[in-house]
C-alpha cells in the first residue's frame, strides 16, 4: 500500500471514528451523569463547566485504536509489514511500537479508575496521589523493561549519533515518563488546549518518524493527529465533553511512546514545549510557595490558569500555546533533518 495513502487513511479513519463516536458517547455519558466536578480552588468562571461530561478521551482512544486496526489489517491483506518497514531490526521496532501502545492504554486504565471514582464520589479528586503514583510506576517499569529486553538502552542525538545511557536508562526513563505523563495531564485545564497542543506534537512526530526511517511509527502519529482533530470538534470551547484523566493519561503515554519509538526521549522538550511550561510552572510555584512560606510567582498554576487570571480568554490561550508548541516542533524537525548522521 502506498505510504502516503496509508498515512492519510490512518488520519482520516481516526478523525471520523472520534467525531462520529461523539454522537453516541456524549449522550451516553450524560445519561450516566458522568459529569465533571470543578474544584473550588480553580478559576470561578470554570464553575459553569460543572456537569460537562468527562471521560471523553474514549473518543480519541477508540479513534487511534480502530485506525491502527484498519491500517494494519489492510496492510496484512496486501502482504505487507508496514510497522517493521525496511528496518534491519524489525523485532525491535515492533517491540517499541506495541509496548508503547500497551503502556498508553495502561495509563488510560489508571485514568479511567481515577475518573470513575471522581464521578461516583462527586469530587474532583479520584485516586490519591500515592495510589496514582504507584500505579504509574508499575506501568513505567514494565515499559522500560520491555525496551531493556531488546537492548534499546540508548538515545539518538542529532549531529552525534546513538548515545548509550547505561544505568541512567532507568533513572532518566522513569523521570521522563512520569513527568511527561503528568505534564500532559496538567495541560488539560482549558477547553481544547491539551488536544490542540498534542495534535501539533503528533504531526511533528509523524514527520520526525519519516526522517528517522521508521515509517510505521508515523502511522501511529497520524492516527493520533486525526483522532484528536475529530475529538476537538466536541472539545472546542465551549466544550461539550472533557477528556478526563482517561484521555490525558493516554495521551501522555502515547507522547512518551512516540518519542521512544524514534529513540529520542529528549525531543519532548521541543515537540512538547507546552508540556514543559505547564509542568515547570507548577513545580516552580510549589517550590517558591514552600521556600517563601506562602508567596507565589504566578497568580495560579499551571501557567494557563495564570493567563486566565490575567484576563486571557480560553481560545486565546489555546491559540498562543499551540503556536508555541508549533515553533518548538519546527525546531525539533529541523534539528533531526540537518543532524542526521550519514
Amino acid at each position: 500500500m502506498n505510504k502516503w495513502i496509508t498515512l492519510t487513511l490512518a488520519a482520516v479513519t481516526g478523525f471520523f471514528v472520534a467525531f462520529l463516536l461523539g454522537y453516541v458517547v456524549i449522550p451516553w455519558l450524560h445519561k450516566l451523569k458522568f459529569g465533571q466536578t470543578i474544584l473550588d480552588i480553580g478559576p470561578l468562571w470554570h464553575k459553569k463547566k460543572q456537569g460537562t461530561p468527562t471521560m471523553g478521551g474514549i473518543l480519541f482512544i477508540a479513534g487511534v485504536t480502530l485506525s491502527l486496526i484498519v491500517v494494519l489489517v489492510t496492510d496484512k491483506i496486501k502482504g505487507g509489514d508496514i510497522i517493521a518497514g525496511d528496518s534491519l531490526t524489525p523485532g525491535n521496532i515492533k517491540t517499541k511500537f506495541y509496548s508503547g501502545i500497551i503502556m498508553a492504554l495502561a495509563f488510560a486504565l489508571i485514568g479511567f479508575v481515577d475518573d470513575y471514582i471522581s464521578v461516583v464520589k462527586k469530587r474532583n479528586l479520584g485516586l490519591t496521589i500515592k495510589q496514582k503514583t504507584l500505579a504509574q510506576i508499575v506501568v513505567i517499569c514494565g515499559y522500560l523493561a520491555s525496551l531493556r529486553t531488546i537492548g534499546a538502552t540508548y538515545m539518538y542525538v542529532p549531529f552525534v549519533g546513538n548515545v548509550s545511557l547505561g544505568i541512567f536508562f532507568w533513572i532518566l526513563g522513569a523521570a521522563v515518563i512520569y513527568c511527561t505523563v503528568n505534564a500532559v495531564n496538567f495541560t488539560d485545564g482549558v477547553d481544547g488546549l491539551c488536544a490542540s497542543v498534542t495534535a501539533v506534537f503528533a504531526f511533528a512526530m509523524a514527520v520526525i518518524a519519516i526522517l528517522r526511517g521508521v515509517f510505521g511509527v508515523s502511522i501511529l502519529a497520524s492516527a493520533l493527529f486525526g483522532s484528536l482533530a475529530g475529538y476537538l470538534i466536541w472539545n472546542w470551547n465551549p466544550a461539550k465533553v472533557m477528556m478526563g484523566d482517561t484521555g490525558s493519561l493516554f495521551l501522555g503515554g502515547l507522547v512518551v511512546a512516540l518519542a521512544y519509538c524514534v529513540d529520542m526521549p529528549w525531543i519532548i522538550l521541543l515537540t512538547g514545549a507546552v508540556y514543559v511550561m505547564e509542568f515547570g510552572s507548577d513545580v516552580i510555584q510549589i517550590s517558591y510557595f514552600k521556600a517563601t512560606h506562602g508567596k507565589r510567582i504566578f497568580k495560579m498554576a499551571p501557567i494557563h490558569h495564570h493567563f486566565e487570571k490575567c484576563g486571557w480568554k480560553e481560545k486565546k490561550i489555546v491559540y498562543v500555546f499551540t503556536l508555541i508548541n508549533a515553533i518548538g516542533s519546527l525546531i525539533a524537525v529541523l534539528l533531526v533533518y540537518f543532524g542526521q548522521m550519514k
